[in-house]
């Protein structure tokens, strides 16, 4: 139960941050890029101020803040997936915490393999610990044949895993799809930019080639911001990914040791 807890996070906090990005991202948009400074007279409705980028961005329309709040999203959740992965790794070096207790294990030092995992803390650790607490009670424990003890601690190991790899991977499905709908998202405000740029066009009667300019920059900021959340998403979930792997490695490894261990030194 006390695992489960820890591992569980804060309840709605997916929701929560969805929520505050988004509200956050149309307070940047009407308030710092809608600013009335950033334009000729004061008004937003008025030219950007010349190279005034924030006044450009404001342009862009009303997809800019959705795709501000789908950039907040990615980096808020990729500092939360930051801790939480350095928090499962424990205090130390992972690959020296497991071959450490993998010769306390060889040297049948089990209490200090188990003091090793408290003072190191992580999920590895806490999945190694779990093979070691069963390890410790079957040994003792006549009624069993050597097969069924085996099969004991690894059911130990493969629960305790199964309790720590979600608390990993929580969140990353959004990071994912926040990476997958950026640049559509994007796009679509692009195109929506461009439709506007040239029916002014059209509606003026003659040929501007400034406001043409000024009208397609402004679309494409929604493309520059819906390329670089997506960028950044895809980014950081595979290097979350591969982190992931190495810790879930890590645990198979030490797993696999102890189970080898036991079976080696009990020949009945």
């Amino acid at each position: 139960m006390a695992q489960e807890k820890k591992s569980g996070g804060i309840p709605y906090f997916g929701p929560i941050v969805i929520i505050i990005s988004v509200v956050v991202g149309w307070a940047l948009y009407s308030f710092v890029l809608g600013a009335g400074s950033n334009f000729e007279g004061g008004n937003h409705d008025n030219k950007p101020l010349p190279g005034n980028f924030l006044a450009v961005m404001y342009k862009g329309g009303v997809i800019v803040p959705l795709l501000i709040a789908i950039l907040l999203i990615v980096l808020i959740f990729t500092i939360e997936r930051f801790i939480t992965i350095a928090a499962a790794k424990g205090k130390g070096s992972v690959e020296g915490f497991v071959r450490k207790v993998r010769d306390m294990v060889s040297n049948g030092d089990l209490t200090g393999a188990i003091a090793e995992c408290d003072k190191q803390r992580g999920s590895v650790a806490n999945v190694i610990r779990s093979g070691l607490v069963k390890y410790s009670e079957v040994e003792g424990d006549t009624n069993l044949e050597k097969e069924e003890k085996i099969a004991a601690i690894q059911k130990s190991l493969e629960e305790a895993t199964a309790l720590e790899l979600p608390m990993l991977s929580k969140n990353l499905v959004i990071i994912s799809t926040c990476a997958s709908i950026a640049t559509l998202v994007g796009l679509l405000g692009t195109v929506l930019g461009m439709i506007k740029a040239f029916a002014a066009l059209a509606n003026a009667g003659a040929p501007d080639a400034i406001g043409l300019a000024n009208g397609i920059s402004e679309a494409l900021i929604n493309t520059f911001l819906g390329i670089s959340a997506a960028a950044l998403g895809i980014i950081f979930y595979n290097l979350f990914n591969s982190l992931i792997d190495s810790l879930t490695f890590g645990m198979d490894e030490a797993g696999y040791s102890i189970v080898q261990t036991y079976s080696a030194s009990h020949k009945k």
